[in-house]
């Protein structure tokens, strides 16, 4: 077939923040031939086709620089700087695939990106706080896009880029059903909405301690599923008003899915498994 790929590049679709398939944030995963990148329209005409929330792709990079792999994310419609479910994944295709063992380290257009699996095959994904700005006013418009009021909100820099918005409790947060064209309209990637628990916060991991929803209607992802980078931001916003570093985060969307952060310092440790539900052959030349 002429401008078929080696067989050897393989597409992976992976639920990330997953114990089992068809939960959590489905991914697809792309480990590249060689030593860069295809022209950045192929890559995003394939996110296009795979139409997931992210499609990551990947590539060995020298040895003896800061990191063995270079990484990028591309939505349906754009790249991002920053993406946590499609680095979990990623992670998890590498090692599954014996491609890499022991702690990985991603160059992205983020910096560079951490990840270690455990024995149980949990990933650990060592990823920068992001840098929380309150803005006050909340902004226009963000009330009524949302159909709440808002407590609070923040900036979340320019690596995450989303809209922080915090709600009166969990319920709220559940209800939502936000007007997704005034959503996109707003100037960021996407709104974080987020909650305290109700009652249910342990501590111990039994339970969870936050809640949230990621809408990104601006970057083609109306409901995220499960969103890593978001943790980053949630995780400096909670954990010194519960007193600990160490807490759980619960994404409220249709999938669901539990994400386990440790803050450490101005670095957010984000804990999950993952799931590889579906492999094949790329059969086009990107």
């Amino acid at each position: 077939m002429p401008g078929r790929t080696l067989a050897a590049m393989r597409i992976r679709y992976v639920d990330a923040f997953a114990e089992r398939p068809f939960t959590g944030n489905p991914a697809a995963v792309v480990v590249l031939d060689g030593d860069r990148f295809p022209a950045e329209e192929g890559m995003q005409r394939l996110a296009a086709e795979v139409n997931l929330a992210e499609t990551a792709f990947t590539h060995r990079l020298p040895e003896g620089g800061p990191a063995g792999w270079a990484l990028r994310w591309f939505t349906p419609v754009t790249e991002v700087a920053m993406c946590g479910h499609a680095t979990l994944a990623t992670a998890h295709v590498l090692h599954t695939t014996g491609a890499a063992t022991g702690a990985v380290r991603f160059a992205t257009r983020g910096g560079v990106l951490g990840a270690s699996a455990a024995g149980d095959g949990r990933i650990t994904l060592d990823f920068p706080a992001a840098p929380l700005t309150r803005l006050d006013p909340v902004p226009a418009g963000v009330a009524e896009a949302l159909g709440t009021a808002p407590l609070a909100a923040y900036d979340t820099g320019p690596d995450v880029g989303d809209l922080l918005v915090e709600v009166a409790d969990e319920e709220t947060v559940r209800a939502l059903a936000p007007d997704l064209a005034a959503v996109a309209a707003l100037e960021h990637r996407g709104v974080i909405v987020t909650a305290r628990a109700a009652d249910r916060g342990t501590g111990d991991g039994a339970g969870y301690d936050v809640v949230s929803r990621f809408f990104g209607p601006a970057v083609g992802i109306p409901e995220d599923p499960v969103t890593g980078s978001a943790h980053t931001a949630l995780a400096p916003l909670w954990a010194p008003r519960l007193g600990r570093t160490e807490l759980t985060g619960f994404q409220a969307s249709a999938r669901t899915g539990l994400v386990r952060c440790a803050l450490r310092g101005d670095r957010v440790l984000l804990i999950g498994s993952a799931v590889t539900v579906i492999e094949g052959d790329l059969l086009v030349a990107l």
